[in-house]
């Protein structure tokens, strides 16, 4: 498991490219028949992919967690952005069709990850963080999850917002997550933009072509930065930071937050005027 330290904004504005993509970037998160899992310092959350040509056993190093399992303490996010596969929790199986999504409470031990098709794996991608009590493991479905309409075709901005795991759904202890969908001509998420002082949180790109990107725009208000960002890779986003991205073709992306609450509305919005 990979780890990374937390960044105080004061440091991050000295940073080139080079280290704003180390710091923050996730790439290769879906190495066939590999689990990648990244162990952030920001709120503790874990970012990682799993792509099981072959039944993949989630195991992590118990020395990294403090714990014999990764979940005795901690909640996972589960959506897959492949095609059809299937979770299992302690022998439950959750069949997961494309952009479904599982939520699976502490103190589940044993998970197990398939693909239905072996030369077409399914692509989990996981959000995991510490908890401390347990909610029931709950599958929900891309149809199901509840949908937001946000922005407008004039603004470039009109989207989906889809809550997946949030106080008025699949209930969690602190992880709160979703998708959001662009509407076609549509290629800013997030703007006019905001931070969370009181949360973090981290995209996750996906549904890009190969010859475009997202360039994501991180940074406090008046001291903003932007990573390129290719089809399948995340970004952290730390509460001090604004989060927004511009594509230059469709895409999708997942958000994951946790922190102080899972309050979806608790954001301090940033006035256009003020962004530098």
């Amino acid at each position: 498991m990979e780890i990374r330290n937390a960044v105080h904004p004061d440091h991050a504005v000295l940073f080139d490219t080079a280290e704003l993509r180390e710091q923050f970037l996730i790439r290769d998160l879906f190495k066939p028949d590999e689990v990648k899992l990244l162990y952030s310092y920001f709120d503790r959350l874990i970012v990682g992919g799993v792509c099981p040509v072959n039944p993949l056993k989630l195991e992590v190093d118990e020395k990294v967690i403090g714990a014999s399992y990764l979940l005795e303490r901690r909640e996972l996010g589960v959506i897959n952005v492949g095609a059809a596969g299937t979770v299992t929790v302690d022998g439950e199986k959750y069949d997961l069709s494309p952009k479904d999504g599982l939520y699976i409470g502490m103190g589940a031990e044993k998970l197990e990850f398939f693909s239905a098709d072996k030369n077409n794996p399914a692509r989990f991608y996981l959000n995991c963080a510490p908890a401390h009590m347990n909610y029931p493991t709950s599958k929900v479905t891309f149809s199901e999850a509840e949908p937001i309409e946000m922005g407008e075709m004039a603004q470039s901005n009109k989207r989906t917002i889809r809550k997946y795991i949030h106080p008025d759904g699949v209930k969690s202890c602190q992880l709160v997550m979703g998708l959001t969908t662009l509407e076609t001509g549509c290629v800013w998420n997030t703007m006019p933009v905001h931070t969370h002082q009181r949360r973090m949180e981290a995209y996750f790109y996906f549904g890009l072509a190969d010859e475009q990107v997202v360039f994501h725009f991180m940074g406090e208000p008046s001291e903003t930065r932007h990573i390129v960002v290719r089809n399948n890779e995340a970004v952290l986003s730390p509460s001090w930071s604004i989060h927004s991205g511009a594509g230059t073709g469709s895409y999708t992306f997942i958000w994951g937050m946790v922190g102080e609450n899972q309050t979806f509305t608790d954001m301090d919005a940033v006035p256009m005027n003020e962004l530098k």
